[in-house]
């Protein structure tokens, strides 16, 4: 890793706490990045900051710093006066990393710090909130949640971060943050800071009307892409993207690549095919379990899995150290979405490579793309050579299908499925199914619904399995209508 992406400037010469000194030692941290360089003078003299970077590049650690240094400032516990600073993450996954971050460098420090977010530990989150914290780090949703039922006030909010603020204006969570943001003391009364990736005209607005005259503080670099990122695109056939992905990933040591899909079927069907490639692969979306989801990524980071299919849902945020290639598997509809996908690699400073296919469904983005980030991706040329001929992917049966299946009433001999029973010829049925007649039974003959040896097109494109069902012959009776 280079060290291009840090300053000259040293945590130990800033006017900290002992305590909290000690706490960025044991992180590691050493020198200042240049956002830390530039916002940390601010926040320490209390004033409050709006702050843009690229991702990857120390943002967390400048608001955690600040907040515990304004902690330290006052006399204040969690005990006397109730929670002291809020933490609003829009994701789960970044929420979670801010919570891991904070214990780190807040581990010499007394504060209690709790963690609120969707999906999982309601009751557990609940328990610990009402038992006290000094710092709670969540997501909007379970927050408010918690706020309305009463569980903690806000009454003596000394510290607001927002951080990726822009997210939350695209996941519908910009009321939420206005809800709680009237019911804290008023902007001069405690230190703000927002933090993200971009700061778009509807951000400094949310800014001007909830912080108290902020300083903007930007770090950017000549481009909205990392630097240090090579990127290049590729044009295949949509029946060509998984034959060109597995041969690419053939050519270079796939230890940890994330892949971006634009829809959960997609990601689903691509990871099947990954993993029946001999490859190690798993699937994040938005409808993957929340226990599952921190699974998948702990695997990740520790090198367990080597490729992660993923949606957007874990494209912003996210701090997983040397992520050496993403794959834009679907180029994204959204511009922002491509610098936030791309900058999963390249983080503090480290080099990375960005891959993409402009396949004939999606390559209508690419031309906004480009203009957004104010450059032409270098265009990669390949031939047949470069196409993979992959082993059929491996059939993967979803719990949810298969617990459905499960549920599903057996058809019992006779009856066809959804008929009623008839009680009035049930004996003359008996009679004449014992003289070797038996006017209810007909032979059903059934394919394999979803056959796992789909061709390459048909999972790129996220088509649906196919069924070649043969549907029952109907059969007219005078007691009950047949059903189809």
């Amino acid at each position: 890793m280079t060290q291009k992406h840090l300053t000259d400037q040293r945590f130990i010469d800033l006017d900290l706490p002992p305590a909290l000194t000690q706490g960025i030692k044991g992180a590691n941290l050493e020198f200042l990045t240049p956002i830390q360089a530039r916002a940390l003078p601010y926040l320490l003299e209390q004033q409050d900051v709006a702050g843009q970077a690229q991702t990857g590049t120390g943002k967390t650690a400048a608001f955690l710093i600040a907040t515990f240094a304004r902690l330290h400032r006052t006399n204040a516990t969690a005990a006397t006066s109730g929670l002291r600073a809020l933490i609003l993450a829009p994701t789960r996954e970044l929420a979670i990393q801010i919570f891991k971050d904070a214990q780190a460098i807040g581990r010499h420090l007394p504060y209690r710090l709790v963690l609120a977010y969707g999906g999982t530990g309601y009751d557990k989150q609940r328990r610990e909130l009402e038992s006290g914290a000094d710092v709670l780090i969540g997501t909007p949703g379970r927050v408010i949640d918690y706020f309305k039922q009463k569980v903690f006030s806000l009454n003596a909010i000394e510290v607001m971060v927002l951080d990726e603020a822009d997210r939350m204006f695209d996941l519908g969570f910009i009321r939420d943050i206005r809800f709680l943001l009237r019911r804290m003391p008023k902007p001069e009364k405690r230190l703000n800071m927002l933090f993200s990736a971009t700061l778009s005209l509807r951000v400094n607005e949310l800014a001007y009307e909830h912080m108290n005259n902020p300083r903007t503080v930007k770090v950017e670099s000549q481009f909205a892409t990392v630097d240090a990122v090579q990127e290049r695109i590729y044009f295949p056939a949509n029946d060509e993207k998984v034959s060109l992905l597995i041969g690419l990933l053939q050519k270079f040591d796939p230890t940890r690549t994330l892949i971006f899909s634009n829809t959960k079927q997609t990601a689903e069907s691509l990871g099947a095919w990954l993993v029946g490639n001999g490859y190690s692969a798993g699937v994040l979306s938005g409808d993957v379990p929340q226990k599952e989801r921190e699974r998948l990524l702990r695997k990740f980071k520790q090198g367990e899995l080597a490729l992660l299919v993923a949606t957007d849902v874990a494209a912003r945020g996210l701090h997983i150290d040397n992520v050496s290639h993403v794959i834009n598997f679907d180029l994204p509809q959204d511009a922002e979405d491509y610098v936030h996908r791309v900058g999963r690699t390249a983080r503090a400073g480290a080099d990375g490579d960005a891959i993409s296919f402009a396949c004939e469904t999606h390559a209508f983005s690419l031309a906004d793309i480009e203009q957004y980030i104010g450059h032409r991706i270098p265009v990669a040329n390949f031939d047949a050579s470069d196409l993979a001929d992959p082993k059929p992917p491996q059939r993967v049966e979803s719990k949810r299908n298969h617990a459905s299946r499960r549920k599903q009433p057996q058809n019992k001999p006779g009856r066809r499925l959804g008929q009623q029973p008839d009680n009035r010829s049930s004996k003359a049925n008996r009679d004449k199914a014992s003289s070797g007649h038996n006017p209810n039974h007909h032979s059903v003959k059934q394919s394999r619904v979803g056959d796992s040896n789909m061709s390459s097109s048909d999972s790129t494109r996220g088509d649906a399995a196919r069924s070649d069902t043969v549907r029952p012959t109907r059969v007219r009776r005078r007691e009950t209508p047949a059903v189809g």
